[in-house]
């Protein structure tokens, strides 16, 4: 099979690849996954990494894709937590500079930072998104998103949701201050 699937045009090789992921011989796995991430096909590179055992590899095509949270998961569920944890803290910082908030959020949340942060990055999210927004609809864009968050928290009494609570509690106030000011 292996000489077969040499002989076979790129595309050829990446239907086949993808047609017989969980049932691929181990002298096609190894060439298959470098296809499959050159392609673009970084879901079905990993599924088939981690069908063959080999969990750095599906981490590594993850990182190289930008893809740290899922990495993270990865790690985690083989049983490397300082890996996993590495990986959300290279995570976070690449997020954060690449000014993908939403992410950046994600890999904070698994790491545990405390509800002000969590929020200072969500409103740092709100300002990059607002750089191109009309700025008379950015005030609306916040309290729409401070409602959904209070209406994500009802019924939820742990510490970290107490803290966002009374963040927006507190935010709502100070908006309040520069509205009566204005």
């Amino acid at each position: 099979m292996s000489n077969e699937f040499k002989s076979m045009p790129l595309d050829e090789k990446i239907i086949y690849l993808v047609d017989n992921l969980h049932d691929l011989p181990d002298e096609i796995a190894v060439e298959g996954l470098d296809i499959l991430s050159k392609a673009g096909e970084t879901e079905y590179a990993v599924v088939l990494a981690r069908e063959k055992g080999m969990i750095q590899k599906a981490m590594d095509i993850l990182v190289d894709s930008g893809d740290y949270l899922w990495a993270a998961i990865i790690a985690k569920n083989a049983g490397l937590e300082d890996e996993s944890k590495r990986l959300y803290t290279d995570g976070l910082a690449y997020y954060i500079d690449m000014e993908m908030f939403g992410r950046a959020i994600s890999a904070a949340t698994a790491l545990g930072f405390p509800p002000e942060e969590i929020e200072a990055l969500f409103r740092k999210g709100i300002e990059v998104e607002s750089r191109t927004m009309d700025l008379g609809r950015a005030r609306a864009m916040i309290d729409s998103a401070m409602d959904s968050l209070e209406i994500a928290m009802i019924g939820k009494d742990d510490n970290i949701s107490s803290g966002i609570k009374e963040a927006i509690k507190d935010e709502r106030a100070k908006m309040a201050d520069r509205d009566l000011k204005l």
